[in-house]
């Protein structure tokens, strides 16, 4: 008998770790990031915190199979999100005043469910690494989002 393995839920509360990530950019001092999660819907709401304590907050949705569009920072991002294996692979294609920006990232998780890595591989954050470790359901409830 072959058992497959069922495709990751990635809900629940993450905070990244920024000690194991690699960013492309100046780190804010807090990445939070709560995900709901029911396939083939998946909502993804973001709680930046800046070095100053100011918080920024930013909602994505998408759709597994389907093309999606986001808001960003004022500019339309057409989003296409499919399995690949294991991972979610969540692209992005955005246009902004003088170029076209591309984002392809690919998530993960790890055996014990515990970690969230979100890489870009081959876009524009090429290199790119985000580890997020999920808090538990008791710190969870402290979470704004």
């Amino acid at each position: 008998m072959i058992v497959t393995k069922a495709q990751p839920d990635f809900t629940g509360v993450w905070e990244m770790n920024f000690a194991r990530s690699i960013l492309r950019a100046p780190a804010p001092k807090r990445i939070v990031v709560k995900i709901d999660h029911h396939e083939p819907r998946l909502t993804q709401q973001i709680q930046l915190t800046n070095a100053a304590g100011e918080e920024q907050r930013l909602t994505f949705k998408y759709e597994t199979g389907a093309e999606t569009t986001n808001s960003v920072g004022g500019a339309t991002a057409q989003t296409h999100a499919r399995w690949e294996g294991m991972e979610l692979v969540i692209e992005s294609r955005m246009k902004t005043p003088g170029r076209e920006a591309h984002f392809k990232d690919y998530w993960s998780l790890s055996d014990d469910g515990r970690t969230l890595t979100m890489a870009h591989r081959d876009d524009d954050l090429r290199g790119q690494i985000s580890i997020f470790e999920k808090r538990s359901p008791k710190d969870s409830a402290a979470v704004l989002i």
